[in-house]
Formats: C-alpha cells, sequence, structure tokens
C-alpha cells in the first residue's frame, strides 16, 4: 500500500480567526510581562553574589516566556514550563562546551525559576497533592545540588578530576530533567481534568463554548498535551457535545478540532485513545453530519480534518464512512464554494477519499456519485496564491488523488470510467512536466502508480513512447527518467 503523508496538524492549515499560540503575544506586552521574572531572577543572582554574565549570549538567556495572569494556573505552568524547558537545553549545551561559569550562573537561574513554579502554582491551584508534593521536594533538591555541583567545579582546576565531575553534573542534570517533567506532567493533568469537569457539568452554551475553545488552544502546545487530554477522558466529553444538537455549530466546530488534534497520525502515541474507540461511531456519524450541515468553509474543514485523521487511526472507521454515505456527503461539498472553496479543505476529502478506497466496495460508491470525475479535476489542483504553504496543500491533493485512483482502478468499472474521461492523459501530463506537479517527487511516484494500473486494464490508452518510458520499465527507472526531465520534453 502506497504511503500517504498524514493528516495535517490544524496549524498547518490558516484558518480564520484561528486562536493565536500562547507563546506569540505582542513583543512590548511580553516585554511588560518578563520584567518579573528577570528581575526575580537578577536579584537572586545578586543575592547569592553571582554576577550576571556579560557573555555574547546573556541577554538571549534573559529572554523568558511572558509571565502568567493571576489565578490562571494553566498559563502559568505553560510559560514557566516553557522556561524552565529552555533552560534545561542551555546548561547541558553549555556542559558540552565545559563553559562552567556559564553553567553554574545558569544553575542558580534555573533554581529561581523552578522555586518560582512550585510557589506560584501552589498559590492559585485548586489543592495540593501527597504525589505532586513529594515530587516538587525533590526537583528542589536535585536543583541546590546542580548549583552546589557546579560551583564547586568553577574551582577545580585538575581536569581528570573536572571530567569525572561533569559526568556527575551531567546525570544530575538529567534526574532533574526528569523530577520535572513528572512534576509538569501531574500539573497539567488536573488542570486538563478540571477543564474536562467544567465543560461535563456546564449547561451553559457560552461557558461550554469558552471552555472547549481552551482545550483546542491546548492541542496547539503540541503533542505532550495532546496525550495528556486524550488520556483523562477528554475525548469522550467531546464525543458528548458533538452528539449534542443544542450546542452552537461553532462549539461542535471547536470540539472537531481538538478530536482532530488528539487523533493526529504525526502523534507518537495511540495507547491513550482506547475511549476514542468506544465513542468512534458516535464521533464519526456526527462528524459526517457537521460536514453535511456546515454553514462556512471553517466548520467544514474543522470536521473534514477530524474525519480524515480518524481513517488513519483505525479502518474501523472507514467503514463505518461508507455506511453513513459520507462518499455522497463529501462528493455533493466539493461542488458547494461555501463548504469547500481551498485545497486544504480538498486535501482533507481527497485523504478520506484514497484512505476509504482500501475498501473494494468503496468503488461502486464512488462510480455511483461520479467520484472518477471528481478525482481527475484534483489531479489539477492549481494554487491560486502561490504561497508555499497552498502550493505544498496543491501537491498532496494531487498525490492522494493519484493514490486513490491507482487503488479504485483495481475495480475494471472504475479504470474504464477513468480512461474515459482522460484520466491517463493527465497522469502522462503530470509525469512528463515537472511544472505540473511542482516538481514533487511524491506526485510524480503515485501518478507514475496510477497509469501504471490504468495500462494493466487498457494497454490501447498509450502511445508506444509513453508504454516504452513510463509503464514498461521498473518503477524507478521510469521515476528517474520523469525526476530528470526539462520541461522541451513535453
Amino acid at each position: 500500500m502506497m504511503a500517504l503523508p498524514g493528516g495535517r496538524h490544524l496549524d498547518s492549515i490558516p484558518l480564520p480567526g484561528q486562536r493565536l499560540h500562547l507563546m506569540q503575544v505582542d513583543s512590548v506586552q511580553r516585554w511588560m510581562e518578563d520584567l518579573k521574572l528577570m528581575t526575580e531572577c537578577e536579584c537572586m543572582c545578586v543575592l547569592q553574589a553571582k554576577p550576571i554574565s556579560l557573555e555574547e549570549d546573556a541577554q538571549g538567556d534573559l529572554i523568558l516566556a511572558g509571565g502568567s495572569g493571576p489565578g490562571d494556573p494553566l498559563q502559568l505552568l505553560l510559560k514557566r514550563g516553557w522556561v524552565i524547558s529552555t533552560e534545561l537545553r542551555r546548561i547541558g549545551q553549555k556542559l558540552a562546551q565545559d563553559r562552567w561559569a556559564r553553567v553554574h550562573s545558569m544553575s542558580v537561574r534555573l533554581t529561581c525559576h523552578a522555586r518560582s513554579m512550585v510557589s506560584e502554582y501552589s498559590a492559585v491551584s485548586r489543592s495540593s497533592s501527597q504525589e505532586m508534593g513529594q515530587i516538587e521536594k525533590l526537583l528542589m533538591e536535585k536543583c541546590s545540588e546542580l548549583s552546589a555541583v557546579t560551583e564547586r567545579c568553577l574551582q577545580v582546576e585538575n581536569e581528570h578530576i573536572l571530567k569525572s565531575m561533569k559526568a556527575c553534573v551531567s546525570e544530575t542534570l538529567s534526574t532533574l530533567g526528569q523530577h520535572f517533567g513528572q512534576l509538569l506532567e501531574l500539573a497539567l493533568t488536573r488542570e486538563v481534568q478540571a477543564l474536562v469537569r467544567k465543560i461535563d457539568a456546564s449547561d451553559n452554551i457560552y461557558t461550554t463554548e469558552s471552555t472547549t475553545g481552551n482545550l483546542f488552544s491546548l492541542t496547539q502546545e503540541g503533542a505532550p498535551l495532546c496525550r495528556i487530554i486524550a488520556k483523562v477522558d477528554g475525548v469522550l466529553c467531546l464525543a458528548d457535545i458533538l452528539t449534542d444538537d443544542s450546542h452552537s455549530e461553532a462549539t461542535r466546530a471547536e470540539a472537531a478540532a481538538v478530536v482532530a488534534q488528539v487523533t493526529s497520525p504525526h502523534l507518537p502515541f495511540t495507547q491513550h485513545l482506547s475511549s476514542f474507540l468506544e465513542s468512534m461511531e458516535e464521533i464519526v456519524t456526527a462528524l459526517v453530519k457537521l460536514c453535511q450541515e456546515a454553514s462556512s468553509g471553517e466548520v467544514f474543514l474543522l470536521a473534514s480534518a477530524a474525519l480524515a485523521n480518524i481513517t488513519f487511526f483505525d479502518t474501523m472507521a472507514c467503514e463505518m464512512l461508507l455506511q453513513l454515505k459520507a462518499i455522497r456527503v463529501l462528493l455533493e461539498a466539493c461542488s458547494d464554494k461555501q463548504r469547500v472553496d481551498t485545497p486544504y479543505t480538498r486535501d482533507q476529502i481527497v485523504t478520506i477519499l484514497a484512505n476509504m478506497s482500501v475498501l473494494e466496495q468503496c468503488a461502486s460508491d464512488i462510480i455511483q456519485e461520479n467520484g472518477v470525475q471528481l478525482i481527475m479535476g484534483l489531479l489539477s489542483e492549481k494554487p491560486r496564491s502561490g504561497t508555499p504553504a497552498e502550493v505544498a496543500a496543491c501537491e498532496r491533493v494531487q498525490q492522494k488523488a493519484a493514490v486513490t485512483l491507482a487503488r479504485l482502478s483495481r475495480d475494471p468499472d472504475v479504470a474504464r470510467e477513468a480512461v474515459r474521461l482522460s484520466c491517463m492523459s493527465r497522469l502522462i501530463e503530470l509525469c512528463r512536466s515537472p511544472s505540473k506537479r511542482n516538481s514533487s517527487d511524491a506526485v510524480l511516484v503515485a501518478c507514475l502508480a496510477a497509469l501504471r494500473r490504468l495500462a494493466g486494464v487498457c494497454p490501447e490508452g498509450l502511445q508506444d513512447s509513453d508504454f516504452q518510458q513510463l509503464v514498461q520499465p521498473r518503477l524507478v527507472d521510469s521515476f528517474l527518467l520523469c525526476s530528470n526531465m526539462e520541461e522541451s520534453f513535453v
């Protein structure tokens, strides 16, 4: 089976009104928020009689994520967590370079940030747990140990002794990072659980919508937050929102966005999505309905992106989509400019079709809904703006359209319909003309595979030169020939 690039993270798709990343704030505002954190560290350094370094990268070390607002534990954790993670990485870099003065001054600063995170979070968090208290204690002990051992290293001149101490510093730093990761995981899990409980308990539409939006913002922070949401039954909460028609379309679309993020095939985990399997049929049904009734392109994009990622997650989803007549819904939407008006949305649609096309019964539905003609049109996808993101989306559409055609052409009826619609001519053009495929190797491979599948059914549709260059040789030889072609060959 030919591999496809997986469903896209939503942060790679420009959405109207999409929330800014928590770290993306106005530079002046960020500086104002940073003052507290920066002066706090400087004061601690002065109190301990440690001078602020004047090295070329010293100022960069003080550029921290903004301070959190009062009573906002999630932002506090994210911003302090970002600061501490950055400091840990930089200490490791300076340690590898044997820059002991920098290692020590940064270790003192790291201790300040860790102490601040613990005290600030304790002040705004809802409750404390014994497990969290133990990890906080271990973290601060390791911070003190790191500061002490790096200070001793400054007094050592014997390289042999310093080398052995370097191994000790490295081990301490590693253990400290583990404790910090455990503490941050526990705290973030508690906050996500609080959000999920808030959604479950709320009967206020505005509270539900804003809290679901907060969950979506968290998924934008990356894989760790997606994993936490998935493991604390956030998916079950989202399923409830999606299947409840009393919620507004905007709220259900926000829930679809979260589902798309936590089920992305790019995330390095699946073990926490068992709750998703339990609710998959309900979620898929609700998402198909949301696609069918979407009042805007943004809503359709969010719902279709979630469906696209789910089709990678489990093959049962494709069978459910067949039963729900999703092919008809998707193909009808393609002729509705209000719902499908960008290559980003067509990328989601063709991803779903490509994954569904592995099922034998998919071919008859495609023919019945004139789907081959749509696939032919997708092979001609062109960017309107020429931006790198849009060009990349068009390449994905072309590639996946060719993959879908190759898979569906196992059925002779689909292959004959494709030949009738001149798909072979378009595939040949994409193979022979690099500019038509934006010089994409992925598109070229997919088109060669589709052309060979069609040629096996209708070889008379090819000229001798096309057969000899694009079909008869090994695939790799045809690929090398086409990838080195100039436009004058066409």
